[in-house]
């Protein structure tokens, strides 16, 4: 292999893979050639019951980290949702592509609205976070598990298994698929997951070779914004079973920052926000403001956090 080239390791399914070929446009686009290596994670096995009950989100970079520190591959491309918040001792985020939308959306057959669905609605989601939200707007609905890629899961849709699911819109705009969605569900009420709508790149801690050539890739609005929910997410420290959501937005240098913790059964929650000017030193500053909101939200947040 020349060495100019880059192995991207990504998970295999069509939307892991349009987001690593997203990370190859950009870097052919800088004259590095790139070669793509899919890798089956123990999350994309796993498909008869809740990640919460396996391991939680390290599953779907597991096996793509292995390969990182075993040199079969120079990069890995992630859902940064889907990666926790502490790396293995070796490995680094070495960028943030440009977010997309990170809001949840309502898909459904027949209603146009979370509140149009009937009485006893059975609603697909595999996430926590998404069944606690849906318990706390519906209590009424019937949340089921339903897992697999977005293709599954709207197959599953279309057959008449649930009348309505869950998805992150930026999935399906990266799909193609945008049309599919019946309602975008507005954070300012509905708070994504945390680093939801990022991609970002992983790469082994002084490899600079790879380091050099993501760089230019880095979005900065977007890296300082996913270094202050990372940092809320790392203070928390909560397990796989606990609902957390947040969302930091970047407005010039005002950084504006919102999260919670909820109840499993959508009873309760303890929340937080917080509006700062970021000086010099940004990133660090978004990280520390997102390190110390989480860690005063602890106490509020313990009974579910123990989970």
């Amino acid at each position: 292999m020349a060495q100019s080239s880059l192995r991207i390791g990504t998970r295999g399914s069509r939307l892991a893979r349009a987001q690593a070929e997203m990370a190859a446009l950009a870097l052919r686009a800088k004259g590095i050639t790139c070669e793509i290596v899919p890798i089956r994670t123990t999350g994309d096995r796993i498909l008869d019951r809740p990640l919460a009950e396996a391991g939680g989100k390290g599953l779907f970079t597991k096996e793509l980290e292995e390969a990182l520190l075993a040199d079969t591959i120079d990069i890995a491309v992630h859902s940064m949702k889907d990666v926790p918040a502490f790396l293995p001792a070796g490995l680094v985020i070495g960028a943030i592509l440009p977010r997309e939308d990170p809001a949840d959306v309502l898909v459904a057959g027949g209603a146009r609205t979370l509140a149009e669905l009937p009485a006893g609605a059975r609603v697909g989601t595999s996430s926590v976070r998404r069944r606690a939200q849906l318990l706390r707007a519906r209590a009424d609905l019937d949340c089921l598990f339903v897992r697999g890629n977005v293709d599954t899961r709207l197959a599953k849709l279309d057959s008449g298994g649930m009348e309505a699911i869950i998805l992150a819109l930026a999935g399906l705009k990266r799909l193609g698929l945008a049309e599919r969605a019946t309602a975008v569900l507005s954070p300012d009420e509905w708070l994504p997951s945390l680093g939801q709508g990022a991609v970002g790149i992983e790469i082994r801690a002084g490899d600079a070779r790879a380091a050099a050539a993501i760089a230019p890739l880095d979005d900065a609005p977007a890296s300082i914004a996913l270094s202050c929910e990372r940092a809320f997410q790392g203070a928390l420290d909560g397990t796989c079973r606990t609902p957390i959501a947040g969302l930091a937005t970047l407005d010039g240098e005002t950084l504006s920052f919102r999260g919670e913790v909820i109840a499993p059964d959508g009873s309760e929650y303890a929340g937080t926000e917080f509006r700062i000017a970021l000086g010099g030193d940004a990133k660090t500053q978004a990280t520390e403001a997102g390190r110390k909101a989480g860690e005063a939200l602890r106490p509020r947040a313990a009974r579910w956090l123990a989970l």
